[in-house]
């Protein structure tokens, strides 16, 4: 079956009148069986050479002839900015010496393989130590004390213990605090100086404000101010993402934020067809099948939707399963005030059809349904899934504070499994107005349901991969898909329909009421992953299916090397 191209006619179907009128994740690591790590090669170049087709190579390249000397001067600044957060992250996730560590590798496979993971743990294979006496990969990476206890540190009086810019270490003994600003110092100031360096080649003032204050905030650990800032811009044809922003490394508390950097590039004309979407957020909000307590709050105005080409990843962005998709920021107040951000990654996501979900599906899909598998599809469900983030509370319905702040280490993942599930309601809703063509309904759908098999494959290891083993679950007990006597998935849209709603609500109101209780009995229920499921992620691996990407990307990827000599 040939592959669809991307297409923002296709995506729009019948709502091109939409369009004409107004002109998805970090994504997790393979499933979390028991079978996949205890047969695992036990000499570290066997594992290697195992899992050498675990990835699909793409280069991250991009037209810039739109620029001229000093636009492109200053996004290779900026590729140089965000490749210091690999250096930090690298000592977020692993303990000890990196180039020790790398020298323990066998062959280059098996240190690819580790520089991949940044650290000696499979992030695509529920964290099997590639290397002998590693041991488990601490839940809380590098943020705390290998031999800190949750007592220990629930116990502790220290005020700034759960902020996110904060690292737990022992002196004599004890639990301290330590500033990221002061932990990572050396790091921060070049990369401060990077970005002010490139905020003099920008010829957006606005852009040029962002770079000045994300330097500052690089160094003070107070990004609100930034944060406010980058929600204000609109016409930068060239975004960056840098700084600690993401807290699923921390599987602890889901408290600490790893650092991360994205150089983006964007797509005008699309950007433009998309954005006309969040518009509908408040009234989508008030639809929510919820008592009125549990979306009281009004979804920011200032929420926008856009479409780039990813030219570099780097940091906590770049390790294991690669991002198709960024909903920023994470800060409530932010959201509250002003919205959120939702950059869709076109290329990415395109590679990842064409290499990956395309190639499941066409094994996996009922024959007679393939036809509704489409990037089209797929690309819409990811933008919902973001959308759908600002949907919902951000704080419990008893004062008692924020969500987050309530399910502690399941607060990722019920977030996530929560976008998943309203980003189907939003497409329906919006179906229903005649926004988007209803004829294509069943596009959504089934592509959703190949998404699922594409999205299982990373386990139950993080936030993304708990979500989508408690979303199988719970649509394969309510009947939403069968599975075909060839072994081949088939999606019932009546009932697929219905349980997306119920399960939006379920997690809306335990989101609402901050149970954490119940946050925790549905992960454990509904985390497992059936038997018939890992036989056909067996047969996914036989095929030598990849399960993510990885990236040929930098200053000679862009044809910008001779900015890379000017520095040495």
């Amino acid at each position: 079956m040939p592959t669809p191209r991307f297409s923002p006619l296709r995506l729009l179907g019948a709502a091109c009148l939409l369009a004409a009128l107004a002109a998805c994740a970090r994504e997790p690591g393979p499933a979390a069986t028991a079978t996949a790590t205890t047969s695992a090669p036990q000499s570290p170049a066997d594992y290697a050479a195992a899992h050498a087709h675990d990835y699909a190579t793409v280069p991250l390249r991009a037209d810039l002839s739109r620029f001229d000397a000093r636009g492109r001067r200053m996004i290779a600044l900026l590729i140089q900015a965000c490749d210091v957060t690999n250096e930090i992250f690298w000592r977020q996730s692993w303990n000890g010496d990196r180039a020790e560590l790398l020298a323990r590798a066998p062959n280059a496979a098996a240190r690819t393989l580790i520089e991949i993971n940044y650290g000696p743990w499979d992030r695509l294979n529920e964290d099997a130590p590639m290397l002998p006496d590693v041991g488990p990969r601490p839940p809380g990476a590098a943020f705390y004390p290998v031999d800190m206890s949750k007592e220990e540190f629930e116990a502790s009086p220290l005020p700034d213990k759960t902020s996110p810019y904060t690292l737990l270490r022992r002196e004599a003994g004890r639990l301290v605090t330590v500033p990221y600003r002061e932990a990572y110092r050396p790091q921060l100031e070049r990369a401060a100086a990077l970005l002010r360096e490139a905020a003099g080649f920008s010829d957006d003032a606005a852009f040029a404000a962002y770079l000045r204050m994300r330097a500052d905030a690089l160094l003070s650990d107070d990004y609100r101010a930034s944060d406010l800032a980058w929600m204000d811009m609109k016409t930068n044809p060239v975004d960056v993402v840098i700084g600690p922003i993401e807290v699923y490394d921390d599987r602890l508390y889901g408290y600490k934020a790893a650092y991360e950097g994205l150089v983006l590039i964007k797509d005008q004309a699309w950007s433009e067809k998309l954005a006309r979407f969040a518009e509908f957020l408040p009234a989508l909000q008030q639809g929510l099948p919820v008592p009125a307590k549990y979306k009281a709050e009004r979804p920011g105005a200032n929420a926008d939707l856009n479409a780039y080409r990813a030219v570099f990843y780097a940091g906590d962005a770049n390790a294991g399963a690669k991002t198709i998709a960024i909903n920023l920021p994470n800060d409530e107040d932010v959201q509250l005030r002003k919205g959120t951000r939702r950059l869709q990654l076109e290329n990415v996501m395109q590679a990842k059809f064409d290499a990956i979900l395309m190639p499941i599906a066409q094994r996996l899909i009922a024959r007679d349904q393939l036809r509704h598998v489409t990037f089209d599809a797929f690309f819409a469900n990811t933008m919902f899934h973001e959308v759908a983030h600002g949907l919902g509370i951000k704080k419990t319905v008893d004062g008692r504070g924020t969500v987050d702040e309530a399910l502690k280490e399941y607060a990722s993942s019920l977030e996530e499994g929560k976008a998943d599930v309203l980003g189907l309601y939003m497409i329906d809703a919006l179906s229903a107005q005649g926004e988007l063509d209803k004829a294509k309904l069943m596009d959504h759908y089934v592509t959703f349901l190949a998404g699922i098999l594409r999205s299982v494959r990373f386990g139950a290891s993080d936030a993304h991969g708990k979500a989508n083993m408690l979303r199988f679950n719970y649509f394969a007990r309510r009947g939403a898909f069968v599975r075909d006597a060839d072994g081949r998935y088939r999606v019932d849209l009546g009932k697929m329909r219905s349980a997306a709603r119920e399960l939006g609500a379920k997690l809306l109101t335990v989101q609402g009421d901050g149970d954490y209780e119940e946050a925790r009995r549905m992960s454990e229920s509904l985390g497992a992953v059936p038997a018939s499921l890992a036989a056909d992620l067996a047969t996914l691996k036989a095929a030598k299916i990849p399960i993510d990407l990885r990236f040929e990307q930098g200053l000679a990827t862009l044809g910008l090397g001779e900015y890379a000599a000017e520095r040495r």
